[in-house]
C-alpha cells in the first residue's frame, strides 16, 4: 500500500503559509480610523485680559466639535449675559458694563465624544460719566398714549454715530406702518408714523445701545425696551376765529365746547399740536414765558385747573374762570385756550398724552418743534431727518 503522508517539512511549510495569509486577512479587517480629535474652544478675549472695549460682543469658537453652553457673568453677581449658540460658535447676546469684571465659561463636546470647557476672567474699561451716554424715552412702558404721540428719544451726551445708533433703535406695531427716525440734533430723536398711529395700535420700543460706540470715545448704555398702546383716536379742533372746540373721536363729534383763544397781541399759534403735559392744577407765571414783570401784559395766576400743555412756549388749554363772558365770543387770553371750569375739566378727564389738538385760521403760524411739532413737518422732509440712506 501507498504511503500518502506527506513530509513533516511540507506540512510545517505549508501550516506556515496558511497562518501568514490568515494573519494578513485579519489585520485588514480591524485597522481602526484616524484617531477622532478633541475639542478646541477660542475667545475673543483673553485670559486675564484688562480695559476690553464694552463694544465687545464676547464670541467663542470651536474647532473639532461643537459648543454645548455658554455663559458670561460678572463677577459681582449683578449681571448674566446669555448667548447663542450657531454654527461652531457662542455669542453674547449683550455687549459689556464699564469697568466691570467679567467670568466666561464655555462648555462643547470633541469629535472624541469627550467634553471641553473654556474659562476667562477679564475687566472692561472704566468710563466716566462723561463717556457714557443714558437714553430717556417717551412713551413710558405700559402707558397708553394718543395717535399723535411720537417716540421721543433724549440723550444726556451727545451722539455723533447717528447712522449706527439709528439702525440700533427699532420700533414696531401691530398693526404695522410706515415710519421714520428724524434727528432733531446729536441728542434727541423722534420716531413718528407717515400719517397718525392707527387707534388701538400696540406698539414696541427697542433700543440696543448698551457698549455701542456714539463717537468722541462714548458709549451708549441702557438697552430698553418699553412697550406702549395707542388708545382710540381723539382729536379736538380748535377753530380760533369762531373761538369755539370740536372734539372729535374716531371721526364722531363728541362735544363743541365755547373757547377764547389769544387776543391781537398775544395771538395763538396755528398747526397741528399734541398734548405734551397734564396738571390738574398748576401755578402760570408770565415770566416763564419770557414777560417781564414790569410788562402791562405780566400775569401770575395761581392754582389754574386743567391744564394741559400743546406747546414749549407755554400755550395750555385750561379751565379759565375769568373769561367765562368771553368764551365763544372774543378771543382775550395771552394765547392759550381758556374754556370753562366744568368744560375743561371734561375734556381733561377724556384727553390723554398724545392726543392731537389742530388749531386752524389764527394769522400766527407755529414755530418748528415749538413742542411735538412732528406732524406739521411733510413727510418727504421728515425722512431727511434720519441718519441712514432712505433712497
Amino acid at each position: 500500500m501507498r504511503d500518502l503522508r506527506l513530509p513533516a517539512a511540507l506540512v510545517c511549510a505549508a501550516l506556515v503559509a496558511l497562518s501568514a495569509c490568515t494573519a494578513d486577512g485579519v489585520k485588514d479587517a480591524v485597522t481602526p480610523g484616524e484617531a477622532k480629535d478633541p475639542v478646541s474652544l477660542t475667545a475673543n478675549v483673553d485670559e486675564k485680559a484688562a480695559d476690553v472695549k464694552v463694544s465687545t460682543v464676547v464670541t467663542v469658537e470651536a474647532q473639532d466639535g461643537s459648543i454645548t453652553s455658554g455663559v458670561l457673568a460678572s463677577d459681582d453677581g449683578k449681571s448674566t449675559i446669555r448667548g447663542r449658540v450657531a454654527d461652531g460658535s457662542w455669542r453674547a447676546g449683550q455687549r459689556l458694563e464699564p469697568g466691570t469684571a467679567y467670568t466666561l465659561k464655555v462648555n462643547g463636546k470633541g469629535e472624541d465624544g469627550k467634553r471641553g470647557r473654556l474659562v476667562r476672567h477679564f475687566t472692561t474699561q472704566p468710563l466716566t460719566l462723561e463717556q457714557q451716554t443714558y437714553p430717556s424715552v417717551a412713551p413710558l412702558q405700559g402707558e397708553t398714549v394718543g395717535v399723535g404721540m411720537p417716540v421721543i428719544v433724549t440723550f444726556d451726551v451727545p451722539v455723533k454715530n447717528r447712522a449706527l445708533f439709528e439702525r440700533s433703535m427699532s420700533v414696531q406695531s401691530k398693526p404695522a406702518v410706515s415710519g421714520s427716525w428724524s434727528w432733531f440734533s446729536d441728542r434727541e430723536a423722534h420716531f413718528r408714523p407717515r400719517t397718525f398711529w392707527p387707534a388701538h395700535a400696540r406698539v414696541k420700543i427697542n433700543l440696543r445701545l448698551n457698549g455701542l460706540p456714539a463717537g468722541n470715545g462714548v458709549y451708549g448704555q441702557q438697552d430698553q425696551l418699553i412697550d406702549f398702546k395707542v388708545g382710540s383716536k381723539r382729536v379736538s379742533v380748535v377753530n380760533v376765529a369762531k373761538h369755539r372746540l370740536k372734539y372729535t373721536v374716531d371721526g364722531k363729534v363728541e362735544k363743541t365746547i365755547p373757547v377764547s383763544t389769544g387776543d391781537s397781541t398775544h395771538r395763538t399759534r396755528e398747526g397741528t399740536k399734541v398734548i405734551m403735559e397734564k396738571f390738574p392744577s398748576i401755578d402760570m407765571d408770565a415770566a416763564t414765558t419770557g414777560v417781564d414783570s414790569e410788562d402791562p401784559g405780566y400775569y401770575n395766576i395761581e392754582n389754574v385747573r386743567w391744564a394741559m400743555r400743546v406747546t414749549n412756549s407755554g400755550e395750555f388749554l385750561h379751565a379759565a374762570p375769568w373769561s367765562v363772558a368771553s368764551q365763544g365770543r372774543a378771543n382775550v387770553s395771552h394765547g392759550c385756550t381758556g374754556m370753562s371750569t366744568a368744560d375743561a375739566g371734561w375734556l381733561y378727564r377724556n384727553s390723554r398724552r398724545g392726543d392731537v389738538v389742530r388749531y386752524i385760521n389764527s394769522p400766527r403760524p407755529l414755530e418748528d418743534r415749538n413742542g411735538w411739532t412732528d406732524w406739521n413737518v411733510p413727510w418727504s422732509t421728515w425722512v431727511q431727518g434720519s441718519a441712514l440712506d432712505k433712497t
